[in-house]
C-alpha cells in the first residue's frame, strides 16, 4: 500500500505561515496526481488542494484560495502545501494522498475516500 509522511506542521499565530511536505512511496508518485486535506475536532476531513501529476495546474478549496500554494517534486517523490496569512480557522491535522486522476482528490469526502493515510502533521494557529 502506498506509504505516507507529512511534515512540516507547528504552532503559529494569525498570520503567520508554515510548510508542509509530504514524501510518498510505495506508488509512482510521478503518475499521481497529489493532493492536501485537514481534519479539525468534530469535522470531517475536507479537501485543501490538489496538483496534476505534471505539476501545471492546481485546484483549492475556496477556503483557501489565495492563501495556500500547492507544489510538487517528483524527483523527490514530495508534495508541499505553502500556507501562508494562517487563520485561526485553519486549525486541523493535515494530510496528504495520491490518485490517479485529480478529480479522486477534489470530490473526496472523509477519511473512507482513500485506502490509506499518513499520520497527518498538526497546524495550530492561535487568534
Amino acid at each position: 500500500q502506498v506509504q505516507l509522511a507529512e511534515s512540516g506542521g507547528g504552532l503559529v499565530q494569525a498570520g503567520g505561515s508554515l510548510r508542509l511536505s509530504c514524501a510518498v512511496s510505495g506508488r509512482t508518485f510521478s503518475a499521481s496526481a497529489a493532493g492536501w486535506f485537514r481534519q479539525a475536532p468534530g469535522k470531517e476531513r475536507e479537501f485543501v488542494a490538489a496538483i496534476i501529476r505534471g505539476g501545471g495546474s492546481a485546484y483549492y478549496a475556496d477556503s483557501v484560495k489565495g492563501r495556500f500554494t500547492i507544489s510538487r517534486d517528483n524527483a523527490k517523490n514530495t508534495v508541499y502545501l505553502q500556507m501562508d496569512n494562517l487563520k485561526p480557522e485553519d486549525t486541523a491535522v493535515y494530510y496528504c494522498n495520491v490518485a490517479e486522476k485529480l478529480h479522486t482528490l477534489v470530490v473526496a469526502r472523509g477519511v473512507g475516500s482513500f485506502d490509506a493515510w499518513g499520520q497527518g502533521t498538526q497546524v495550530t494557529v492561535s487568534s
